[in-house]
């Protein structure tokens, strides 16, 4: 695993998870923003952009990872733990493992129970038609359809483009097959992320799968202090991935809201 560090590294710590596929530069503009006043880590996971050699194994084996960099190198506390999608899975997993590792949480889109049909046709359709989803010529094609199939406010920028281009086309296809297996039909939240004391938020999109609202609300039964926003309008990760700007309106309020409620005591 490798980490891009943005920020002065005495300020807070904020660490920010990509999603499966994707790799570091899925928040490179919102930690951009944020370096201004923390210190932002962003993970490449194993099996993903340039640590695409090394497998991918799980969630719990990368939450095992992240856990050794926060207590070697973050004095053990972040600020703040945001992840979208398998991200926010992994983030689920690491609250579940010290009730004070972070002040602030935001799961986006995340599942926290298993889905196996799921798995099975996403491994099936990658099984079939990897070469067509992920060749270089196939990114390509994506990112020109992109301004047709979604807003222009959505498009990415040259620089997120040619990461785009340069990572997803080497992702290995035992990378996906793994992640879909462990994050989709295997992966359950556990009980114990009930005795974490960060301030939680879980976003999804009005758009998303019937299991990731429910994954919102099983998440919410077992931490009732947690705060389940909606985009309207939107879909999968489209805040986290697309939207940077409209993810900073939303976090950094968040983020600095004990701050304004102390102020006006």
């Amino acid at each position: 695993m490798i980490f891009h560090e943005f920020g002065d590294c005495t300020l807070p710590h904020i660490m920010l998870i990509h999603g499966g596929g994707n790799a570091w530069w899925n928040y490179l503009r919102q930690a951009c923003v944020l370096a201004r006043h923390y210190h932002v880590i962003l993970p490449t996971l194993d099996g993903h952009g340039e640590e695409c050699q090394t497998p991918y194994v799980s969630t719990e084996r990368t939450a095992d990872q992240l856990m050794d960099y926060i207590q070697q190198h973050c004095g053990g506390r972040l600020f703040a733990l945001c992840g979208v999608s398998l991200g926010g899975q992994i983030v689920m997993e690491l609250l579940t493992r010290k009730s004070d590792l972070t002040e602030k949480a935001i799961i986006d889109g995340s599942l926290c129970y298993p889905q196996p049909l799921m798995a099975r046709f996403c491994i099936a359709s990658v099984w079939l038609f990897g070469c067509l989803m992920f060749s270089k010529r196939a990114c390509r094609f994506q990112l020109k359809l992109m301004p047709k199939l979604l807003p222009a406010k959505m498009a990415y920028p040259q620089e997120i483009q040619e990461y785009y281009l340069r990572d997803m086309p080497r992702t290995p296809r035992k990378t996906l097959y793994t992640m879909y297996r462990t994050y989709m039909a295997q992966y359950r939240l556990k009980e114990s992320v009930g005795s974490s004391r960060a301030q939680v938020m879980y976003w999804y999109g009005e758009k998303e799968m019937k299991c990731v609202k429910n994954s919102a609300r099983m998440f919410q039964q077992l931490l009732p202090s947690c705060r389940i926003y909606e985009a309207k309008g939107y879909g999968h990760g489209y805040l986290s991935v697309y939207l940077p700007e409209e993810w900073l309106g939303i976090a950094i309020p968040f983020f600095e809201e004990e701050a304004q409620n102390a102020s006006g005591e």
